[in-house]
Parts: C-alpha cells; structure tokens; sequence
C-alpha cells in the first residue's frame, strides 16, 4: 500500500484583536505560564489546577477553589485558548490548549506573563462582564 503524502498542516490565522483579547485574558488570569507549557504535552484536569495542587504545580498564582478555577478556564475556552478534553464518555474535566493557545505558549515559552495594566484588567473585567451566554 502506497504511504499516504499529506500536505504540511496550515497554521490558523488569527485576527490581531482576537490574538490580544486571548493574550490580555492570560496575563489577567490567575494562572501561570506553567500551566500553558503542561497543556502543551497533554491535557490537565481541574483537580490538578485547583485548590493547593494548582500552587503546588506552579499551575496557578494563588489558591483557587474548584468553582473559582473553573469559571476562570471556562473564560479562557470563550476567548479561544483552551478546550475541554473530550472522551468516549463524553467531556471530561480536563483541558487542553488550542491552536491560538499553542501560539501563546510557544510565544511566552520559558518567560513570564507581564504583569497587566490597570487598561488590561478593565478590558478584560468588560469583556467578561458583557459577554453574550452563547
């Protein structure tokens, strides 16, 4: 049987304001660059993330309880950095990164996020406050 000669995947082309929305919703998150960089190798579950395992895995900048860390990745799903890791039960509660997530990781690989701006955090409050429920 003849191989298969697939062409090299396309990479996505993101809207500059969708790749700052992404990227100021990281900074103004309550995790660390760390957490990117393990999604890059696989997904990671919400108890690894929440509570004092998220410290513990240099996941997360202070303590947060499950609903608490669950609201801030499921924010992160709505700007497209992360997915909810799917089996063949259904969805799981682990998450992945996106190919807009992969992009920030590999762009803050090995460095910290800067720290946000007043302007970052009131952007990021808004766009949280006025997101659509669908």
């Amino acid at each position: 049987m003849p191989a298969a000669n697939y062409p090299t995947p396309k990479t996505f082309a993101y809207p500059q304001t969708t790749v700052e929305r992404a990227e100021r919703s990281l900074i103004c998150s309550p995790f660390n660059p760390a957490l990117l960089a393990a999604m890059q190798q696989k997904s990671i579950s919400l108890g690894a993330i929440a509570q004092n395992n998220g410290i513990k895995n240099n996941y997360s900048k202070r303590f947060l309880s499950e609903l608490a860390c669950d609201n801030a990745l499921d924010w992160l799903i709505q700007v497209g950095v992360l997915r909810r890791e799917v089996d063949g039960q259904g969805i799981t509660d682990s998450y992945r990164l996106t190919p807009l997530g992969q992009k920030l990781a590999e762009k803050y690989q090995n460095q910290t996020w800067p720290n946000p701006s007043f302007s970052d955090r009131l952007q990021n409050a808004i766009a949280r406050w006025l997101r659509l429920p669908f």
